[in-house]
């Protein structure tokens, strides 16, 4: 992920429910490239604050590529950032963004997917979505869960897209106020009809706990679930101060490693192997003082990450062989490290040898 940030004009914010709303952004010519984007992907935007002077969060694209760069917005309770942007955003104004970032997109298109959202999760399953529809082929069920009607985001568009596609797009809504919370069991017999597909999952971490369980009961490999993460971050990658990142260049040639107050528990250079977007990298001099995501930008593999703290899971990576230790981890529970999931901005070797894929 690009490291600098942006500042993008906003060309429209469309009100999505009560507590909802998309922003629409105007990305000139010549940044075309900089924020072209892959289905499910997320942007990080940077939100005034009188305290600290901008806070970062990071909010998934709902569009498909080649339609304007929106990404949704839900209000939480006492959620400063998601408060802020719902009330005072209008057209006209500007943002400070970070290019897109994450690894929540199918790899393989043509696949039937098995999808499931909860609340604003259905943000870039909405990406997802539209994009196998308008430009894939194969067939689409997703699974919607939300509190009540009023709360179902994008709930005209969805209608529109199942009308337009009756034989590729079958969409469940399951209401909160009318059916109760869904359980593992009713998410379990849902899911089994549809065992052979590939599943994609984002909203509430209960939600996502159900339906990774759901999934786990009927045997679903692990390259067949996908789930997106997200938490306020508590640094700040856009910086002290309101231009951008100018001092950016000179953290790339620091060794976060030399200020690690605990010893690495391997001694000399390690052999490393990475899997990112159909390439194959192999290193053998990974000084296992310095954090995963450094070693792998020093030598000008551009791995995904955004916050850089372990606070989201732009950065995470699937271990193949060997181990690594995770200096900070807010955001993989148990059942992910038992997967084998680490965040590779706060990663340290532990073994000789370590191999992973940015392509679980």
């Amino acid at each position: 992920m690009d490291t600098d940030s942006y500042l993008l004009e906003v060309a429209e914010v469309v009100a999505e429910t009560h507590d909802a709303s998309s922003i629409v952004f105007d990305v000139p010519d010549d940044l075309a490239a900089k924020f072209a984007f892959a289905p499910g992907q997320f942007l990080t935007l940077g939100v005034p604050s009188d305290e600290t002077g901008l806070v970062a969060r990071c909010y998934s694209i709902c569009t498909p590529p080649g339609e304007p760069l929106t990404v949704t917005v839900k209000r939480t309770v006492e959620g400063y950032a998601s408060n802020w942007l719902n009330d005072h955003l209008k057209p006209g104004d500007t943002v400070r963004v970070l290019a897109p970032s994450g690894i929540f997109t199918p790899k393989d298109w043509d696949a039937d997917l098995l999808l499931f959202a909860g609340g604003s999760g259905i943000t870039p399953i909405m990406s997802i979505v539209r994009t196998k529809l308008t430009q894939h082929s194969g067939r689409v069920v997703l699974f919607y869960a939300n509190r009540d009607e009023k709360s179902v985001i994008f709930r005209a568009a969805l209608s529109a897209l199942a009308l337009e596609y009756p034989d590729r797009l079958h969409v469940v809504h399951w209401l909160e106020s009318v059916q109760g919370l869904p359980s593992q069991a009713q998410l379990r017999a849902f899911a089994a009809t549809y065992a052979d597909r590939t599943s994609f999952c984002c909203g509430p971490a209960p939600y996502m706990k159900l339906v990774s369980d759901a999934l786990r009961s009927l045997d679903f490999p692990r390259n067949r679930r996908h789930q997106e993460k997200f938490v306020s971050l508590g640094g700040n990658p856009f910086g002290d101060v309101e231009e951008v990142l100018a001092a950016q260049a000179t953290l790339d040639a620091v060794d976060d490693g030399d200020e690690l107050e605990d010893e690495p528990t391997v001694t000399g250079p390690v052999k490393l192997e990475v899997e990112l977007d159909g390439e194959h990298y192999a290193f053998d001099d990974w000084d296992p003082k310095t954090k995963m995501l450094d070693f792998l930008e020093s030598k000008g593999v551009k791995a995904p990450f955004s916050c850089r703290e372990g606070e989201c899971s732009a950065c995470a990576v699937l271990m193949l062989e060997g181990e690594v230790r995770m200096l900070h981890n807010d955001v993989l529970d148990k059942d992910d490290l038992a997967d084998g999931i680490r965040l590779g901005c706060q990663a340290l070797p532990t073994t000789d040898a370590v191999k992973v894929t940015y392509n679980g």
